[in-house]
């Protein structure tokens, strides 16, 4: 049996997208990302978890939005010009990451990323699944999947509803 070939970036050497969340870099695999964007108008959701800021119209696409400064458990930064929306794609959803400042797409240089520390169970691992460097900087990746599940529970339904 023939196993599929994966889909893989031409250099392979580029493969995260880095940005800051308060003073940590953090990154995600550019395999999810599917564009980035700056913030547009958000809607807020009712009875919303705090880290889902919202919903927001882009191209007539409702996507429910992350906010990492609340996940992270940092205070809300009234100064935003940087700030942007990383919009991933899992599972054939799109949701988007709201980060102080997207950074740079880089690689490992060829180099595993390492494990993630020891930060605890439940909510204190915040999808971290590993640690690379870049630059002089630790950068810890985040998986994707796990903050997705913070807003799989809405429906397109309660999606759309947000955004009317």
């Amino acid at each position: 049996m023939k196993m599929a070939a994966s889909k893989q970036r031409p250099d392979p050497r580029k493969s995260l997208v880095g940005f800051v969340v308060g003073d940590v870099t953090y990154a995600v695999p550019i395999a999810a990302v599917q564009e980035i964007v700056a913030p547009l108008p958000l809607t807020e959701l009712p009875h919303s978890p705090d880290v889902v800021a919202g919903v927001a119209d882009h191209r007539g696409q409702v996507i429910p939005i992350v906010d990492l400064r609340a996940r992270f458990r940092l205070p809300r930064v009234p100064d935003r010009r940087r700030a942007k929306w990383i919009l991933v794609r899992v599972e054939d959803r799109t949701f988007g990451l709201a980060v102080d400042r997207v950074t740079d797409v880089f690689g490992t240089g060829g180099v595993e990323v390492r494990p993630a520390p020891s930060l605890g169970g439940g909510e204190d691992t915040r999808g971290i699944v590993g640690v690379t460097s870049y630059e002089g900087a630790l950068v810890f990746v985040l998986d994707v999947s796990r903050l997705y599940a913070l807003v799989s529970a809405y429906t397109d339904d309660d999606l759309a509803a947000g955004a009317e």
